[in-house]
């Protein structure tokens, strides 16, 4: 049976309120349990409409204002021209696939950090910290390949799906083909 998320809400002040704990709480404890993998889940105290994303968002908002941005504005502006396109879903699946593979990835490397290091959490980041800094170079190199090809990939599926389309509609006069003044009779 699997447990109840842990249950904050937020009321109008914009005040968080944890009821694990029966105490207000900041973003910046949100932001610790996200990185303590807690299950939890923000409501609004009023309607008890799920504000969890939103909140999220605010999280990632602030980590973004502050110090090293993880997204670059170009990165945010694809990002933005994606909602609404019909390739939206696919772009959230495709990032989530993505991250979840960089976090196997990271595990992987952690856990044989653990078999030949033992459990001794301060020689892995210092491990894993030489490791990203001896091997940055490469690995940006790596990850800047596979982003090409994922988005040569991503661009080829983008065309295929429009080409199947025209494909079913090949009957259907479509403005600016074919000589066509967008379909007004004379």
């Amino acid at each position: 049976m699997s447990e109840q998320p842990r249950l904050i809400k937020k009321y109008p002040n914009r005040r968080l309120y944890d009821t694990k704990t029966s105490s207000y709480i900041t973003l910046a404890d949100v932001k610790d349990l996200v990185l303590d993998f807690e299950h939890f889940v923000v409501v609004d105290a009023k309607s008890g409409e799920d504000l969890t994303r939103s909140i999220l968002l605010q999280i990632i908002l602030e980590e973004e204002s502050g110090g090293v941005p993880l997204f670059s504005s170009e990165l945010l502006a694809q990002i933005i021209r994606f909602y609404g396109n019909a390739m939206q879903s696919m772009l959230s699946k495709y990032l989530e696939n993505n991250i979840k593979s960089l976090v196997e990835f990271q595990n992987k490397v952690q856990e044989q950090s653990r078999s030949l290091y033992g459990e001794n959490n301060q020689v892995q980041a210092d491990m894993w910290g030489q490791f990203l800094n001896f091997q940055g170079p490469a690995m940006q190199s790596m990850m800047s390949a596979y982003m090409d090809q994922s988005q040569k990939m991503f661009q080829q599926m983008q065309d295929q799906l429009q080409n199947q389309t025209r494909n079913m509609f090949t009957g259907f006069p479509f403005p600016g083909e074919d000589g066509e003044q967008g379909g007004k009779s004379e």
